[in-house]
């Protein structure tokens, strides 16, 4: 037993050790890297917890008169300095959201929202939902699974979280688009913590599927996203929802898809047989996603996606199809009628790296006439948002206040 547990605390020393430092030319070792950094950051209370208790369990078991267990109490110590580390600094996230929503769209912008919306808003989060953090469904929604928006079978499937009770006027509808690097994920994985804090407080959320990669090339997947925007124009109503106001979020390769949508709105050639329906979005949450293929900054060269992007994305070099590369980039497309966006990405992502986000948003914010809000998050992981931790949840509270806003925004233009 003192075996396993010296071994067992190296194991969550390395662990804890890259949930705190900043690592990114891994190569070969990213995938590991990153699921031991992504779980261990965003879970670190809860390891710190089981960690303890093992600890205690194993020490009225008299294990600790070993010398091997001893020096695995001396790992572990630092495993849990490390581990209450990190969790302070994900408990500093509000602060980071809220200063990035000062900055964007003033320091008083709350007074900007209705006041039965203000009710709506948080600034705290509940211990219950981040130390249950795959508990997901919510009081007052109701799902509706697998609607078809498309011809493409289950990936142009959609599933809506529907509020149960009415808001005047109809929901605001929020869109969910999946990550997963174009090849791989569905609408089921992702965002939950987000749709269901949205629609219990009276938002419609769709979650799509959506085209993947190798079978299906770009620009099928930006397609996809335009045909749902197409769909929600056109059924929305039938849910409560209002068809006149869409925002769109989403992660990593969703954070690109929802970002290209939001700059390219009734682009034609994206919208083959549907050229004429409008895709245009009211607001956009992108979170950590991919905005620039062409790498014209040299951020990651030595850390390169091009050969998996050339070869099952876009299924052609840069130097075969320079302008499709550029095209399906969200930073050539930035332009001063792009939507209110909110871009939020981690300094530690070791996937996309936060040099990517920062020049993406100078970029926007040099042109765009809306407001660009950028939160930056000292120690998050890329995915982090996928299901509930401390991070997540103040994050999940600073996009109803920016989505809430740019709704009130809408209403009061619309309404003059």
């Amino acid at each position: 037993m003192a075996g396993f547990y010296f071994g067992l605390a190296i194991l969550s020393v390395l662990a804890t050790f890259s949930a705190v430092v900043q690592a990114r030319r891994l190569y070969w070792f990213v995938p590991v890297y990153f699921l031991s950094a992504w779980l261990t950051g965003e879970l670190a209370l809860i390891h710190l917890v089981l960690q303890v208790s093992l600890t205690a369990a194993l020490a009225f078991g008299g294990v600790f008169t070993d010398s091997l267990a001893q020096s695995g109490l001396g790992l572990f110590t630092l495993s849990w300095l490390g581990l209450l580390y990190v969790h302070i600094q994900a408990s500093d996230t509000a602060e980071h959201a809220r200063a990035a929503l000062h900055r964007a769209l003033g320091a008083d912008y709350r007074s900007a929202i209705p006041a039965d919306r203000r009710e709506t808003l948080s600034d705290s989060i509940v211990s219950r939902h981040w130390m249950r953090p795959f508990q997901f469904a919510r009081e007052g929604v109701r799902v509706h699974s697998h609607i078809s928006y498309g011809d493409a079978g289950k990936r142009n499937l959609l599933d809506i979280y529907q509020p149960v009770k009415p808001r005047a006027g109809g929901f605001p509808v929020l869109l969910q688009v999946h990550g997963g690097a174009w090849i791989i994920g569905s609408k089921e994985e992702q965002a939950k913590p987000l749709m269901y804090h949205m629609s219990q407080r009276g938002w419609l959320c769709v979650a799509i599927n959506y085209r993947l990669s190798p079978k299906a090339a770009f620009p099928a997947h930006i397609i996809d996203v335009k045909k749902a925007i197409a769909w929600i124009r056109e059924n929305i109503a039938e849910y409560g929802g209002d068809p006149n106001f869409i925002a769109i979020t989403g992660g990593s390769a969703g954070g690109h898809l929802s970002s290209l949508a939001a700059l390219t709105p009734n682009r034609a050639q994206w919208q083959p047989g549907f050229e004429q329906a409008d895709t245009t979005v009211q607001a956009a949450v992108p979170f950590y996603g991919v905005y620039d293929f062409m790498d014209r900054h040299n951020i990651r060269a030595d850390m390169s996606m091009d050969d998996m992007i050339g070869e099952k994305v876009l299924q052609c070099s840069k130097e075969e199809n320079a302008q499709l590369w550029d095209e399906c980039s969200p930073i050539a497309h930035v332009n001063a009628d792009s939507p209110p966006m909110y871009v939020i990405q981690g300094t530690h992502d070791s996937l996309v790296w936060v040099e990517e986000a920062r020049k993406f948003v100078s970029t926007l914010q040099g042109v765009a006439t809306a407001p660009v809000a950028y939160a930056e998050l000292p120690g998050a992981q890329h995915a982090f948002e996928i299901f509930h931790s401390v991070r997540t949840d103040h994050v999940v509270n600073s996009v109803a206040d920016f989505l809430e806003w740019s709704h009130a925004q809408w209403r009061g233009k619309n309404a003059a």
